[in-house]
C-alpha cells in the first residue's frame, strides 16, 4: 500500500463527510459520533470516527482515522483534524469558525498546521508548526476551511442531476469544489437496506484534497444525509469506508 493512494484518499473522504452532509440545524443532534471501517480491496486497513461535541461555549467538529494493527506494523497511521466553532442558538448550533487544526501522522510522514481565523478583519492565519511557517491570508464572507465548511454548507439541497459547491480554504488557496449528484440507489447499511443518494466530488486542488481515481459517496435520502459509504480508486485496487454504528 502507499500513503499517497490510500491513506490520502482515506482522509479525503472523510473531510468531504464533514463538510457535505450536516443537512438543517434540527436535522442532526449534538453530540453525534460516527463510526467507519476502512478497507482496502476487501482486507480492513483501519478505522475513522467523525464526531461532534459541544464544550462549554464552543462546538468542536473531529474527524480520526487509525491504521489497523497488521497495517500499522510497516505503515502506522494515526490522523486527526478539528475545527472549533463558537457555540450558536438552539437552532443554530453552530456560530462563527475560530480555528482548524491538522494533524497528521502517516509512516515517517507528518503535517502539524492551524488556521486561525479573525472574523472581524476577514483574516486567516495560517501557521505551519513543522515549517516553522506562519502568514496571513485575506478571507472573504462564505469561505471556510474543510470542517467549518459544515456550517457554510448546512441548509443545501441536494437534487439528482445538479451539482453544489463549496468554497474551501486550504493548503493556502481559495478555491471551489463542486460535488455532482450522481443518482438514488437502495444499500445494505447498519440497520438494514437503506435509500442513499449517490455523489462524485470533483476536487479541483491537490495537497490533502489529491486524488488520482473516482471518488463517490453513498448518503441517506432523508433530512439527516448520513455518509453510509465511501469508495475511492487508487492505483491498485480500492479503498471503502463502510458506516458500522453510532450515536445518530
Amino acid at each position: 500500500m502507499h500513503r499517497a493512494t490510500i491513506f490520502n484518499c482515506l482522509f479525503v473522504m472523510f473531510l468531504l463527510l464533514a463538510v457535505l452532509f450536516p443537512g438543517p440545524a434540527d436535522s442532526f443532534q449534538v453530540p453525534e459520533t460516527l463510526y467507519y471501517d476502512i478497507s482496502w480491496t476487501g482486507i480492513k486497513a483501519g478505522e475513522s470516527v467523525i464526531g461532534i461535541k459541544k464544550v462549554d461555549d464552543h462546538v468542536i467538529i473531529t474527524v480520526t482515522t487509525r491504521s489497523a494493527k497488521w497495517v500499522s506494523v510497516f505503515y502506522k497511521v494515526e490522523d486527526v483534524v478539528e475545527s472549533t466553532l463558537t457555540a450558536g442558538t438552539d437552532k443554530n448550533i453552530l456560530g462563527q469558525r475560530l480555528k482548524y487544526r491538522l494533524n497528521l501522522k502517516e509512516g515517517r510522514h507528518r503535517k502539524d498546521k492551524e488556521v486561525i481565523f479573525d472574523n472581524r478583519g476577514s483574516k486567516a492565519l495560517y501557521i505551519d508548526y513543522l515549517a516553522d511557517e506562519r502568514k496571513e491570508f485575506d478571507l472573504p464572507s462564505g469561505v471556510f476551511d474543510p470542517l467549518s465548511s459544515f456550517y457554510h454548507l448546512r441548509g443545501m439541497q441536494l437534487e439528482v442531476g445538479k451539482s453544489v459547491y463549496i468554497r474551501i480554504f486550504d493548503s493556502k488557496k481559495i478555491y471551489d469544489a463542486e460535488v455532482q449528484v450522481l443518482r438514488k440507489e437502495r444499500i445494505t447499511g447498519p440497520a438494514g437496506e437503506i435509500n442513499t443518494l449517490v455523489l462524485k466530488p470533483l476536487m479541483k486542488s491537490e495537497g490533502i484534497f489529491y486524488q488520482k481515481g473516482d471518488m463517490l459517496i453513498w448518503v441517506t435520502d432523508d433530512d439527516k444525509k448520513i455518509p453510509v459509504k465511501m469508495k475511492a480508486q487508487v492505483k491498485i485496487g480500492s479503498v471503502t469506508a463502510q458506516l458500522t454504528g453510532g450515536h445518530y
